[in-house]
């Protein structure tokens, strides 16, 4: 009766990993998106003249004067990881909980603070180029409400936060290059 048991568990056993085995990969799965063009565009800008070490320093500077707390730091991979504290609440949910509170709907969560971060990664261009490099911030933003659970998990896409970060690091990295 065991051996029998034993030959029953074998062959649904065979019969499950052949037919997970027909599964394929998508064709499209490794494909980018048209938009992850887009966004990588608004993210990243090339730097001329400058060494790595001067551009990690001149964006540390950067992360630093809007604010960010730098948490990580890895120069021989070109990677600068920062955070900073931020409240999180809005006129239009506030509206939302009073009036859900009048009409006596009870207490309503609403969004209370938030941890914004950024990631830098300086790379540089290829071999043949010399004193060139590749560097590439996002930001993301994490958000909890008045009941300590997280509401939103983002990354942040305005491309005024882009464009403000990068007028301010090729002004540091002119400042930089030239030692003023």
């Amino acid at each position: 009766m065991i051996k029998q048991n034993g030959w029953y568990v074998l062959l649904l056993a065979t019969i499950i990993m052949l037919l997970t085995g027909c599964q394929t990969i998508p064709k499209d799965a490794l494909k980018l998106k048209p938009e992850s063009l887009q966004k990588r565009s608004l993210q990243t800008r090339v730097y001329e003249g400058i060494n790595e070490v001067g551009i990690l320093s001149a964006s540390a500077g950067v992360i630093q004067d809007l604010g960010f707390n730098i948490d990580e730091s890895e120069t021989k991979l070109g990677l600068i990881v920062g955070s900073k504290e931020r409240d999180a609440t809005e006129a239009g949910q506030v509206a939302a909980a009073i009036l859900v509170a009048v009409l006596g709907g009870g207490s309503m969560a609403i969004d209370k603070n938030q941890k914004l971060k950024i990631s830098l990664v300086v790379r540089p261009a290829p071999k043949n180029t010399e004193n060139k490099h590749f560097v590439r911030v996002t930001f993301q933003r994490i958000v909890w409400n008045t009941q300590n659970r997280i509401t939103r998990i983002e990354g942040l896409e305005d491309p005024e936060i882009y464009q403000e970060f990068f007028d301010r690091l090729s002004k540091a990295v002119f400042l930089e290059g030239y030692k003023i």
